[in-house]
């Protein structure tokens, strides 16, 4: 293995840091980006009983807000509770936004590590057929070790560049799907919380009626 490394020239040395940083962060964000961190299960149907019961008090709604990004999200609906729907919906949009942001942390970057890692194999392929005409220039064709040498290079820059795009771009694809349904069930579910305190009914009583 160190001797393709060596044999790829200097340009394999920030391949394998891209390699890194991706892996770095496709293990960060699916630990992250659990469900069950994100949307924890029946946390609207355990907000709406403790409000029936009026047992909601300023220490829950902090535990709610510190607990998960839907917390954070159904807490600032609940702090506007008291005016009509539209001030309502727009707290959770507001907050909804910034939980959107952190979900997609690192994702852009995992996006650039995929497209730059091809054009870093592509640009070693480019520098090893440089130093094959040079060396045809100088030694003609007869030192076949030193086009070996140079072919060699291009091939491995460019394998090794292509290794690492390829599995960082279809993790970075399932990621920004991943969190994509997650916003979208994040906003289902406030909307819940917002059907259920201004017409009154139960979370899930649509479902049941269904």
């Amino acid at each position: 293995m160190w001797e393709l490394v060596k044999a790829g020239g200097w340009l394999m040395l920030p391949i394998i840091l891209c390699s890194i940083l991706a892996l770095a962060i496709v293990v960060e964000r699916l630990w992250t980006l659990r469900r069950a961190r994100i949307i924890p299960r029946h946390l609207v149907a355990q907000v709406w009983h403790q409000l029936k019961k009026r047992s909601f008090e300023k220490e829950q709604l902090k535990a709610l807000r510190t607990g998960s990004p839907l917390g954070r999200i159904l807490a600032a609906g609940l702090a506007n509770a008291r005016h009509d729907r539209t001030v309502m919906l727009e707290s959770i949009e507001d907050v909804g936004r910034h939980e959107a942001h952190g979900l997609e942390r690192y994702l852009n970057t995992l996006g650039t590590v995929a497209a730059i890692t091809p054009l870093l194999g592509l640009l070693g392929t480019v520098i090893g057929m440089i130093k094959v005409f040079g060396a045809i220039q100088q030694q003609g064709l007869g030192n076949t070790a030193a086009l070996a040498g140079g072919i060699g290079e291009a091939l491995i820059t460019t394998a090794a560049g292509l290794v690492v795009a390829v599995p960082a771009l279809i993790a970075y694809r399932y990621l920004r799907g991943h969190v994509d349904g997650l916003i979208v069930d994040m906003e289902q579910e406030a909307l819940k919380l917002v059907d259920a305190l201004h017409d009154h009914r139960q979370p899930g009583d649509d479902e049941a009626a269904a």
